[in-house]
């Protein structure tokens, strides 16, 4: 069994939807990063960047004690590992999906995420910003849609991957990035595809009641406003 340590967001869903395309039994247990639990010693000692998803999986290859993995790029490689699925054996095809993989995890999820922020959730419009991390987000929609041409098909190649598993949640957030998918026509495609695998729809459904309708000032304070000092105190103290 694995303990799925979980948030209905973009990094969130990428777990959601290997551990269902693997059809690996797992027990989800949520982290409303809006109340500041991800700031709780318990779940420090699994995820010490105090950020979700994470895992905890209690039947290891080889047996053994549980062992626990934060990052969700690293949670995606260790499952693919585990299971045999999703990751080629093949060098060339293996890191041809890893360095997609790790596109997403330096490029796409943190220019999205930084242009969220600007677009939706600073307490003030900063023209400058909106306009730095807009155009970067076209940028990296560019390259993506430049490599669907590519390969046709997937994000890494003929084969659906982690690759697609991580970078596909981010582009499930394309209107409130301002994002107009008709102007990638390669990235509306596979979209299009991915969206309609049965446990991409699964891995999207898990925990969706848990969104709030909108932001409060506790999650504002729990999901902006933390510095080291967050974890030196080992929990969240709202200000």
């Amino acid at each position: 069994m694995i303990d799925l340590y979980y948030w209905p967001t973009p990094n969130g869903w990428k777990i959601s939807i290997m551990l269902e395309e693997c059809d690996l039994p797992y027990n989800m247990i949520p982290v409303n990063i809006g109340k500041g639990e991800q700031f709780a010693p318990d779940f420090l000692r699994i995820s010490p960047n105090n950020r979700m998803p994470a895992i905890v999986d209690h039947a290891p290859a080889g047996g053994g004690e549980p062992i626990a993995i934060f990052e969700s790029g690293a949670i995606l490689q260790y499952l693919a590992d585990k299971t045999g699925r999703f990751l080629s054996p093949v060098l060339r095809d293996r890191y041809q999906t890893l360095q997609w993989l790790n596109w997403q995890m330096g490029g796409l999820g943190p220019m999205a995420g930084q242009n969220g922020h600007f677009l939706l959730y600073a307490p003030e419009k900063i023209p400058y910003a909106i306009d730095r991390y807009g155009k970067e987000v076209d940028r990296l929609y560019g390259v993506l849609d430049k490599q669907l041409a590519h390969t046709g098909a997937f994000v890494a190649g003929q084969a659906y991957s982690i690759a697609d598993m991580a970078i596909f949640p981010w582009t499930r957030t394309h209107k409130a990035q301002n994002v107009d998918l008709a102007k990638f026509p390669h990235v509306q495609r596979w979209y299009d595809t991915v969206i309609e695998r049965p446990a991409v729809r699964r891995g999207l459904d898990i925990g969706k009641e848990l969104r709030p309708p909108a932001m409060t000032d506790e999650a504002r304070k729990a999901l902006f406003g933390q510095t080291a000092e967050s974890i030196k105190a080992g929990h969240h103290k709202p200000q």
